[in-house]
């Protein structure tokens, strides 16, 4: 369920993705996605808890209720950034490091709903490895990738933060780091520690991980629901609808994680060969990422988004659609909007 996976199975036939893509009108009105079709939502991956709230909110009758006919997207290789920016798909799963880029790259997008509050994804190493004890220890290593921009940004600047130089090299492997970091021929890799980290100790090769926040790097918004903007603009009840909806399905996952975890089994079956797995993931994200300071699940603030997304422009490495360094720092305020969420009781 990482930002930076590919799939370990591509699970779009052309037929589906021809009916995606033939759909790409943003306007309209109306109680579906607009000139009467549904409302399209691109998962990031194959379903997890990282989408428990959309299935939730889907089991529970909630999309219904709001009069919204919601259709999940098969997941495949395309991300949910670019589907939803051309218009192929009206909401989707994101982050705030690939929706960074993106955005500055010209993707017309919007994060409309905070579904992480914070990093879920830590630097990890085999527990066995004594020689590494901080991050600093991987300086010479070799990091198992996924071939995203922000990848070596963040780990060298991590690196850096706890004293290291920030020199290592990096394989590109996908989903295969895994792999390779429990047979260990990388040194090094960037699992969610709700999935990965919790699956890595049940399959008896437990992992040793570094949260970047402990060593000074800045927090972010780790999962993002981002909308199609001029959908968005042209569709703003139905939006609001469809936002409030899914908050309402985080929320119930937040204060009741097994009842959470037993609606996104129920709402895929099959799919989950391990119910601890999913369990326990619910559980450490209700306990420790979807919930804000106040205790409000959803909220986004333009500290937080100036936060991580100002230190990568600050780093350079933020480039604009002519792909060259963006030389104005970007407004954060306009990439999100709380305005579709439910108001304060």
């Amino acid at each position: 369920m990482s930002s930076l996976r590919v799939p370990r199975v591509l699970a779009v036939l052309g037929a589906v993705l021809a009916f995606v893509l033939a759909g790409c009108s943003a306007g309209g009105t109306g109680n579906g996605g607009g000139a009467g079709r549904p409302i399209r939502v691109a998962l990031d991956w194959t379903p997890n808890t990282n989408h428990t709230g959309l299935f939730v909110a889907q089991q529970e009758g909630w999309f219904r209720q709001a009069g919204l006919d919601v259709q999940f997207l098969p997941y495949n290789n395309t991300s949910p950034d670019t589907l939803v920016s051309s218009g192929a798909a009206d909401f989707g799963i994101s982050f705030q490091d690939s929706f960074t880029f993106s955005k500055a790259a010209g993707a017309d997008i919007t994060s409309v709903m905070a579904v992480l509050q914070h990093w879920a994804t830590e630097i990890a190493v085999r527990a066995d490895r004594t020689d590494i004890t901080s991050p600093r220890d991987l300086d010479g290593k070799t990091y198992g990738g996924f071939g995203a921009a922000y990848e070596g940004p963040k780990m060298r600047a991590v690196i850096k933060d706890a004293g290291g130089t920030g020199t290592f090299s990096t394989v590109v492997l996908g989903t295969a780091a895994y792999e390779a970091l429990y047979a260990g021929q990388v040194d090094f890799t960037e699992p969610f520690v709700a999935w990965e980290g919790i699956e890595a100790g049940m399959r008896g090769q437990p992992l040793k991980t570094f949260a970047y926040t402990d060593y000074g790097f800045p927090d972010a918004y780790n999962v993002l629901l981002i909308g199609n903007s001029p959908w968005l603009q042209a569709n703003p009840d139905a939006a609001a609808r469809f936002v409030q909806a899914a908050q309402r399905g985080y929320q119930l996952a937040a204060d009741d994680p097994a009842l959470g975890a037993k609606l996104l089994t129920d709402a895929n079956p099959g799919a989950f060969t391990e119910p601890e797995l999913v369990t326990r993931s619910q559980e450490m994200l209700s306990a420790q990422f979807l919930r804000d300071e106040s205790g409000r699940v959803g909220v986004q603030t333009p500290e937080k988004w100036a936060g991580y997304s100002g230190w990568v422009f600050d780093s350079g490495a933020l480039t604009g659609p002519d792909g060259r360094p963006l030389t104005q720092r970007p407004d954060f305020s306009t990439w999100f909007t709380n305005d579709y969420l439910a108001p304060v009781s």
